[in-house]
């Protein structure tokens, strides 16, 4: 790029890497910082978390997004701007379809675009599709980790990305729906990095731990029992973590 300098994540573009981690949570980034070798930070601006590392000789960015479309769509569209060749979102998910337990994994085909950003970039009949080597390197990845005992069965199919986490009484959200017609969980970003990504001519896709199923019974329907910090939840997205950055070695090989 002209200017070298991200402005929002307060980086340079020539400190990002051609393949890059994405997640919600800057905690989260630094999680993944120490699965890396000499990781550094090189970015720290409100919710935008950077680092630059490398794993088994492949240059890795990590960076975190924080909640919702509009501002992660900022993170990516920088990370595409500096040359981001691979993204891999990493995050937590609600599962849609009854096996989806705590702690497994889901690995996102694409996204439902349930959210008001991307329809501001392309028309809503473009689809937000995961690129198919994303997909495959991560079901790779995921099948070597369950053959060396890794905990948490991995499911695949679409996701929703919702802009709302909260639902109202007003407009409360019908998930049978969305489970009826085999949507795998739902999240908040993925949609905008799919899109974002192939307007750039970038692969993307996205693994999930999931911290909830919203098919069961017991279910608060305001959200109120939603309880994302449960040791079954951290331990699984460490691993998911592992799982995906081993994916971008692949991809980058």
């Amino acid at each position: 790029m002209a200017n070298d300098i991200l402005p929002l994540l307060k980086t340079s573009a020539s400190s990002i890497a051609p393949n890059a981690l994405v997640m919600g949570d800057p905690a989260r980034v630094k999680v993944a910082a120490g699965l890396l070798d000499e990781a550094q930070e090189v970015g720290n601006n409100r919710e935008y978390l950077t680092y630059t590392g490398a794993l088994h000789g492949v240059p890795i960015t990590l960076a975190s997004h924080g909640i919702g479309s509009g501002g992660a769509a900022v993170c990516f569209e920088e990370l595409a701007r500096a040359g981001v060749k691979t993204i891999i979102r990493t995050g937590t998910c609600g599962g849609l379809q009854a096996p989806v337990d705590d702690g497994d994994f889901v690995i996102a085909t694409g996204a439902l675009r349930n959210e008001g950003l991307t329809e501001r970039l392309v028309p809503l009949m473009y689809p937000a599709v995961a690129h198919y080597e994303v997909v495959n390197a991560l079901l790779q990845a995921a099948a070597a980790a369950a053959k060396v005992g890794v905990p948490g069965s991995t499911h695949t199919g679409l996701v929703m990305s919702s802009d709302v986490f909260y639902p109202s009484e007003i407009m409360p959200i019908d998930w049978k729906v969305w489970t009826k017609v085999h949507v795998a969980a739902v999240e908040m970003e993925l949609s905008a990095l799919l899109i974002i990504s192939a307007l750039h001519g970038i692969r993307a896709g996205g693994i999930f731990t999931a911290d909830g199923n919203l098919t069961r019974e017991n279910v608060a329907a305001d959200f109120s029992d939603y309880s994302p910090h449960r040791q079954i939840v951290k331990d699984a997205t460490a691993r998911m973590l592992q799982i995906a950055l081993d994916a971008l070695v692949s991809l980058a090989k």
